[in-house]
């Protein structure tokens, strides 16, 4: 996950949108393996601690070391890199609601500052200090 290489813990919208356009590309495969993981709970364990796991741990220690430096409030980081994570896997499964097929790529940067300007700042008009 390019989490762990990101220059600006500023720049969530740019991870955002590479990862909106992979969703995107790979919609229907993951569309599948999540279907089938419902009826193999071989498949089901793997994805959870293969892919699932890895990616919050991943997460976490990001949003960690951001909190450490002061960069984001501090939180419980786990709890925040899920919320970061639930954020694609809604994008990911309804992605005829949320990005049409073949959406051109403005769409996709405007959907992804969106979404980190919500993740980022909340969205309180102006919130309690």
């Amino acid at each position: 996950m390019e989490l762990s290489s990101m220059e600006s813990y500023k720049a969530v919208a740019q991870v955002m949108k590479r990862r909106m356009i992979h969703l995107h590309d790979n919609a229907d495969m993951l569309r599948v393996c999540f279907m089938e993981a419902q009826f193999h709970p071989d498949l089901r364990d793997h994805i959870q601690t293969e892919v699932i796991a890895k990616m919050t741990d991943v997460a976490e220690a990001f949003f960690q070391t951001a909190m450490d430096q002061g960069i984001y409030r501090p939180m419980d980081a786990k709890m925040v890199a899920r919320v970061f994570l639930g954020m694609f896997a809604i994008a990911g499964f309804s992605q005829s609601t949320i990005m049409p097929p073949g959406a051109a790529a403005a769409e996709m940067q405007s959907m992804a500052e969106g979404l980190a300007d919500i993740f980022l700042h909340g969205v309180l008009a102006h919130p309690e200090s």
